[in-house]
């Protein structure tokens, strides 16, 4: 199989077929890496990897089902012989306030976001320290601190997958492998498009979004950094983190926020006839 370096990892990112997981694959290939991306919508993944070229491959994975997640691992170790990193990315949210919401809806959410990444990690933790070696990177959320309104369920489970990361991190520190958790903040996808439409969730317009790349920047670069723990932005991220452990406090900013944000929607939404 070869040496491993830090030059050259074999990395599987979920939720690879646009967005942000399409960031990371991209970046990560241009660093030297091995890739297999792994999405739920099989054509567009596969369409993604054969653009990437020759280190990267493609496999349909729904990340709720665990015998999707060996059939990713065996996929990747078929290709390129191993998986070295773990990125979860994958994720979705159902825009509107919790009383809205249909219970599938709320459900939808949590076994995605929550569960499914539960399942990858669990397979990954068996593999990888059967292999002697492994990295797991959890993309969560700067919504993991932050009891935001509109997102009530979307925020539940990205506390709990914060959670549950450090808490099998501290469970395996004597063990073989590294943990490194990220949380982005808004970001320009498909989702903030789905948010724009919704004005429920206008607070995620408060401030002006990140580009996909910025936050794979992030990530591939925690691929040999190793951080604990990565919020954006560096600063404002560390001070929200904070803030987020007084809900009396959230009670009385957070719909400041919200009103910003609707106003910056607002200037954001295309004007009827002119298409911007």
């Amino acid at each position: 199989m070869g040496r491993r370096t830090e030059q050259e990892q074999v990395v599987l990112v979920t939720g690879a077929a646009a967005g942000i997981g399409a960031a990371i694959a991209e970046l990560a290939v241009a660093c030297g890496h091995r890739v297999m991306l792994t999405d739920i919508d099989e054509v567009a993944v596969v369409s993604r990897a054969l653009s990437l070229g020759d280190r990267a491959a493609a496999c349909v994975l729904d990340i709720r089902s665990s015998a999707g997640w060996a059939r990713a691992f065996e996929a990747a170790e078929a290709a390129f012989g191993r998986v070295d990193v773990l990125v979860n990315n994958a994720g979705i949210t159902h825009t509107g306030v919790a009383r809205d919401l249909r219970e599938q809806q709320h459900r939808d959410i949590v076994e995605v976001n929550l569960l499914g990444t539960i399942t990858g990690v669990c397979t990954a933790l068996e593999r990888m320290t059967a292999q002697g070696h492994g990295h797991i990177i959890n993309v969560c959320s700067m919504t993991a601190f932050l009891p935001l309104p509109g997102y009530a369920t979307y925020c539940a489970s990205k506390y709990g997958l914060r959670a549950f990361h450090h808490s099998v991190a501290i469970e395996e520190r004597d063990g073989p492998l590294d943990f490194t958790i990220i949380h982005p903040p808004s970001t320009r996808t498909s989702m903030l498009e789905q948010e724009m439409a919704d004005p429920s969730s206008a607070i995620a317009f408060a401030e002006k979004p990140y580009a996909p790349e910025r936050i794979a920047r992030a990530v591939v670069d925690a691929i040999a950094a190793k951080p604990v723990e990565v919020v954006f932005p560096p600063l404002g991220g560390r001070v929200q983190r904070i803030a987020g452990v007084f809900p009396g406090l959230m009670r009385l900013v957070l719909p400041i926020a919200e009103a910003k944000g609707l106003r910056r929607r607002e200037r954001l939404m295309p004007r009827p006839g002119t298409g911007r």
